[in-house]
């Protein structure tokens, strides 16, 4: 079986999942406090019990309208160096060192306990939505998500298409508006795409496509669930003796266990690259 692109799926609540799938953690509210303002929420930070590095989602700075300059670098420096003291001491003796040495410009709420399933920034994230900032700015918070359909034609045909929500992205990944998610179904590109991952594509593909992970749209399948795939895109396939001579492309699984096939020019479409999985 190939790997198909459906469309994502609602969010698994916690209690869905399997009991040990769970991981309980500690989670602060990082806040900014002016004189004579309302704190403003800012960060959340997230430890797990087993001691492994935070999780940690943090606001920009547009929200913030007047600031003298030694404020905003404080704010500047603070995530590169919440990073490398997570990594350093941990989750929890993070926030323990948060606790006893923030200034009054920066305050930190009392610990509260949380039971989650799947990633730990994932979780952050979802915090920070319902805690911090649950703006959705287009190709800087969050990507579009489609349906099959509608990715393809967005992307391919003259028509419009009905886009069926909004996902929150890493803050490091440099978005543009070719840019979309979906979810990945089958095992044929695993490891590194996993059975069920939302992922990141861009369309369109500029450039040369050899070996770049491509969505592509196999014109003479019918079926939707075989219609869409993700492979690699490889070289010209070779050719086979007795066969009339056509040019064929030779689109290969990343799992060992599945076999590459060749397509002929006309019987596919490229919609998108493959940019990255999206922890879930």
């Amino acid at each position: 079986m190939h790997a198909v692109v459906t469309p994502v799926r609602d969010t698994i609540s916690i209690d869905s999942r399997r009991p040990e799938s769970r991981q309980r953690a500690v989670w602060s509210l990082l806040e900014v406090a002016l004189p004579g303002q309302t704190r403003i929420p800012f960060a959340i930070i997230l430890a797990p019990e087993t001691g492994a590095f935070p999780a940690i989602r943090m606001r920009d700075l547009s929200c913030f309208e007047s600031l003298e300059d030694e404020q905003i670098d404080i704010l500047e420096f603070l995530p590169d160096d919440l990073a490398a003291k997570g990594r350093e001491l941990g989750g929890v003796a993070l926030l323990a060192s948060l606790e006893d040495n923030l200034s009054h410009f920066l305050r930190i709420s009392d610990r509260t306990p949380i039971v989650f399933a799947g990633s730990a920034q994932a979780a952050a994230d979802r915090l920070f939505d319902e805690h911090v900032d649950s703006r959705i700015r287009p190709f800087v918070s969050h990507l579009p998500f489609y349906s099959l359909r509608a990715a393809a034609t967005k992307f391919g045909e003259l028509m419009e298409s009905e886009q069926e929500g909004w996902v929150r992205v890493p803050e490091k990944l440099r978005m543009s508006e070719g840019m979309f998610v979906a979810q990945v179904v089958g095992r044929s590109m695993e490891p590194r795409i996993p059975d069920g991952s939302l992922c990141v594509f861009r369309a369109p593909v500029v450039g040369s496509r050899q070996g770049r992970l491509v969505l592509i749209e196999q014109m003479n399948e019918y079926d939707i669930a075989w219609r869409y795939t993700i492979k690699r895109y490889g070289r010209h396939a070779p050719l086979v003796e007795g066969e009339e001579r056509t040019e064929k492309i030779r689109l290969e699984p990343l799992n060992p266990e599945f076999e590459a096939f060749d397509l002929a020019a006309d019987q596919f479409r490229v919609v998108a690259e493959f940019v990255q999985v999206l922890e879930s």
